[in-house]
């Protein structure tokens, strides 16, 4: 009954507690809100305040601002004005210089219709008097025809064929004196072409294209190549189409033929046979077979490599063999195989820098001179030869027109046709590329200097550079600098009149004055 009491108690302790505090927090809120209102009201009328204060002082700014804006708008105004002030002056002065324009155009209008009047004026009086002269002409003209007893036209027709008979005596009398000059020119250029000619070809055939020497042993060996009753030297030369000389020059035999293959194959095949001993017809036979076998192959080989070397590709294999043969095949002491791939190395550079095929100019240089390889066979030039055997075997028409064309003898049509004329000259005109006999050698230097001592001042002169420069040293008291540049020239005008050479010579004249003293 107790625990009842006490659970009583405390549920009465507790409702009281709540209803105490509930009218506690009443109070506390009022309170708080009236202290919340109160606030509220100050705030707003210090709101209210701003507002006015911000109000007051933008009305101030404004009327600020637009103070401003009125004065800047009058000043632009006045800035207008006093430019349309200026506008008007130039306007006006513009229009007074357009009046006075207007009034210098018009006094010239006028006197230009003046000028017009008086050349009016004066044409009539120039038509008036022409009629006069024509009138006076004809009459001159009758009288003339009176006297003569001939018209007009009839006087021209006789005036025009004496011209013309005249004209036909001169010109008959030039065409005998230009024939006359012309065939002493072309008995003179024809000279000099042959005696060219001759000492070109003449040492080449002999000298170069149909002579190979053998060196023997000993001389007992001419007897066994000779053979008993001659039959050995028969065997050698019908085996390979060469004549041998045996003659009285020491352990020496003289190989004589135009082809250079053949000539060859009988030089190597003596060369063994020598080696070997065994000189006899049998013998000879074998190894001259042998010995043309394994030319043909070095021969293709040859071929095969230039082309190679020069970097044209597709050639015909016969062609290839006609460019191995050119080993064997010298002109004027230069080989002809080496003469082509210089011309075709130059071709290509020359082409290089022109900016065309430079492989095309590599082919053609490289078989300008294919011709040569067979011209002892056939009949014509080397370039004809060439261009039927190019065409032939399938090179293109500028290469084979440019085998034709590299001696002129057809003109050139393009540039590829110049350019291996060109290399051709280069390589065959080069120092050394050539030789020559030592007396011909010889006498052109001593004819080099020649020419130069017979003019007046010279002191002395030398030929150098193989013949291909000419340096003169002049008196300094004889000779000026000015007459030192005629001379050069006199001199240069003398050797191409009287000398013949390859390539060029230049001619150098020195002149200098020396002052010597000494200190003692």
């Amino acid at each position: 009954m107790s625990q009842i009491m006490w659970i009583i108690i405390l549920l009465a302790g507790i409702c009281a507690g709540g209803c105490t505090g509930f009218f506690l927090r009443k109070k506390i809120v009022e309170s708080r809100r009236d202290d919340v209102e109160e606030q509220g009201k100050k705030f707003i009328e210090n709101a209210l305040s701003e507002a006015e204060q911000i109000k007051k002082e933008a009305s101030l700014q404004i009327k600020d601002e637009a103070y401003q804006l009125k004065l800047e708008a009058e000043k632009e105004i006045k800035e207008r004005k006093s430019e349309i002030a200026e506008e008007e002056k130039r306007l006006i002065t513009k229009q007074d210089q357009l009046a006075r324009k207007v009034d210098h155009f018009d006094k010239r209008e006028m006197d230009l219709i003046e000028k017009e009047q008086g050349v009016i004026d004066e044409e009539k009086k120039f038509l008036k008097r022409k009629d006069e002269l024509d009138l006076l002409f004809e009459e001159q003209r009758f009288q003339l025809e009176k006297k003569a007893g001939m018209s007009a036209e009839e006087a021209k027709q006789q005036l025009v064929e004496s011209i013309e008979s005249e004209a036909r005596m001169e010109a008959a009398k030039a065409i005998i004196r230009i024939e006359n000059e012309m065939k002493i020119q072309a008995d003179r250029k024809a000279k000099n072409i042959l005696a060219l000619a001759i000492s070109r070809y003449a040492g080449d055939y002999v000298a170069e294209k149909t002579v190979s020497v053998v060196t023997l042993p000993n001389d007992e060996m001419k007897g066994r190549i000779i053979g008993r009753e001659g039959r050995n030297i028969r065997a050698i030369e019908a085996a390979t189409g060469i004549d041998i000389i045996i003659d009285d020059t020491p352990e020496a035999v003289i190989l004589s033929g135009f082809n250079p293959v053949r000539r060859e194959v009988a030089r190597l095949s003596l060369e063994r046979l020598i080696i070997d001993g065994r000189i006899h017809p049998a013998r000879i036979e074998e190894v001259v077979e042998k010995v043309s076998k394994e030319l043909e192959v070095t021969i293709r080989e040859v071929g095969e490599q230039a082309t190679f070397d020069v970097g044209a590709h597709g050639v015909n294999m016969e062609l290839i063999r006609l460019l191995g043969i050119l080993k064997y095949r010298t002109s004027y002491g230069q080989n002809v195989l080496q003469h082509s791939l210089e011309v075709a190395f130059l071709c290509g550079i020359m082409a290089s820098e022109l900016g065309i095929n430079v492989k095309q100019a590599k082919r053609a240089g490289l078989l300008h001179d294919i011709g040569k390889a067979v011209d002892h066979e056939i009949e014509g030039s080397h370039a004809s030869i060439g261009r039927n055997l190019a065409r032939k075997y399938g090179e293109s028409p500028e290469v084979v027109h440019a085998i034709a064309a590299h001696h002129e003898e057809v003109e050139p049509e393009g540039i590829l046709d110049v350019l291996v004329h060109s290399a051709d000259a280069l390589s065959g005109a080069r120092p050394g590329a050539r030789k020559e006999m030592l007396e011909t050698y010889v006498k052109r230097l001593e004819d080099l200097e020649k020419i130069a001592n017979a003019y007046k001042g010279v002191d002395k002169s030398y030929a150098i550079q193989a013949g291909r420069e000419l340096r003169i040293i002049v008196s300094s008291s004889d000779i000026s600098d000015a007459e030192a540049t005629i001379l050069s020239k006199d001199i240069v005008k003398k050797i191409e009149a009287d000398l013949t050479y390859p390539g060029q010579i230049r001619v150098t004249v020195i002149r200098e004055t020396r002052a010597v003293e000494y200190a003692k």
